[in-house]
């Protein structure tokens, strides 16, 4: 009996913990961006869509932006279209877009949804071609290499996000947008994430990773820094302590400071309820970059 009341205290203060943050930030937009190894694996799914769920309920505004690399991917190699990339992005000729939006919007978008009702909230999945939510253009690449139907987002337009969040829907976005001739693209999701962040004025962007956070040593996970100021992360990209693939996703923290967001949160979205212990906990369990050194969390 001692042993399970123990228990039951320790559930309870870590509740007590979570109050100050659930005061904090109720109310709040965050947008959260869903890939990686969460997206593969049946449990991590399940932790994060109650993490979702529980935002939700406790009264923030989850908006969930979701990729689906892998996928797209399994297909074109079923019906026997090679993948090609070009420095991480997915070279797309008219037929791999349609083949993307088939997946992005339809499979795995209509999953989430179906998976966010599951545990009793109400969602939408939407694309960027819906509402013209995003408009892109062809994105240029620096080496002039054509790269197909890749997008670059030139405009948000958050009016269909809104209406769906002020009727208490969690909008499940796809990253797939259109440019002013109708013409498909595929988006980065990462870079569709950020853009819808600031478009919406959230407060957090949350991106699920497959690595513990931002690594001063990419081989060693005590060196992940749990906060980041944009000067120190521009020096760490100078001098070369951030590297490699890290850049990306560094660059794209940046982009949503830059776009309005408070705070970005680089999480392990291996690690079950990370959304949840990172916004909810004194320590955090990612890495948390803002504009300034010590900005609020």
């Amino acid at each position: 009996m001692k042993q399970f009341m123990q228990a039951e205290i320790v559930k309870a203060n870590v509740l007590i913990e979570a109050i100050p943050y659930i005061r904090r930030f109720a109310g709040s937009t965050v947008v959260v961006k869903y890939g990686g190894s969460a997206m593969v694996d049946e449990e991590l799914k399940r932790s994060v869509i109650q993490d979702i769920a529980m935002l939700k309920y406790i009264g923030l505004k989850p908006v969930v932006v979701h990729g689906g690399g892998k996928e797209i991917s399994s297909l074109l190699d079923r019906l026997g279209k090679e993948s090609v990339f070009v420095d991480g992005l997915r070279v797309t000729d008219a037929e791999t877009a349609q083949v993307a939006e088939m997946v992005l919007s339809g499979s795995i978008g209509k999953a989430l949804v179906d998976s966010l009702e599951g545990v009793g909230i109400k969602a939408v999945g939407i694309s960027g071609k819906d509402g013209r939510t995003l408009t892109c253009s062809k994105k240029v690449d620096p080496s002039g290499r054509d790269l197909g139907f890749v997008g670059s987002i030139d405009v948000v337009d958050t009016t269909l996000i809104e209406t769906l969040l002020a009727s208490n829907f969690v909008p499940v976005v796809s990253p797939v947008g259109v440019d002013a001739e109708g013409n498909t693209y595929n988006i980065n999701a990462d870079y569709a994430a950020s853009a819808v962040a600031g478009a919406l004025n959230a407060q957090k962007l949350i991106f699920l990773t497959d690595v513990e956070g931002i690594l001063k040593d990419k081989d060693d996970p005590s060196t992940i820094l749990r906060s980041l100021s944009r000067k120190a992360a521009l020096a760490f990209i100078a001098d070369g302590t951030i590297k490699g693939g890290m850049i990306p996703k560094v660059e794209c923290c940046l982009d949503g400071l830059e776009k309005g967001v408070e705070s970005v949160h680089v999480l392990d979205g291996r690690l079950p309820h990370a959304i949840l212990l990172e916004i909810f906990t004194t320590e955090g369990i990612g890495t948390m970059v803002t504009e300034k050194e010590g900005a609020p969390s």
